[in-house]
């Protein structure tokens, strides 16, 4: 393997894990709901995706041939990872979850 392609991968690996590590940390830090849904919904989608991007191209370049397993776990992190978080904010919405002050489009008491 060539060291430009160890780069890549290493470079998507890191990426991965520090977008991972923030988004766990904004799950842990901001105060509401609506806030915290946001931090965990980055990292699912850009932390995890670089992961399975670095370890696409890697398994890819081992087996001289696209890794399908990483492939479609990716496509499908893409596909529901946004949706899903987008239902949990209608959900908190719909039960009228309070947010922090200065919120703006928060539901009428």
């Amino acid at each position: 393997m060539s060291w430009i392609m160890q780069l890549v991968i290493a470079l998507f690996l890191l990426v991965g894990a520090v977008v991972a590590l923030i988004g766990s940390w904004g799950l842990a830090k901001l105060p509401d709901f609506y806030t915290r849904l946001h931090g965990p919904t980055k990292a699912s989608t850009l932390g995890v995706g670089c992961t399975l991007i670095g370890s696409l191209l890697f398994f890819s370049h081992q087996q001289d041939g696209v890794s399908v397993q990483e492939a479609l776990v990716t496509i499908f992190l893409f596909a529901t990872a946004p949706v899903s978080a987008h239902m949990m904010g209608k959900a908190a919405l719909r039960r009228r979850l309070r947010g922090v002050a200065g919120t703006r489009n928060m539901p009428k008491e």
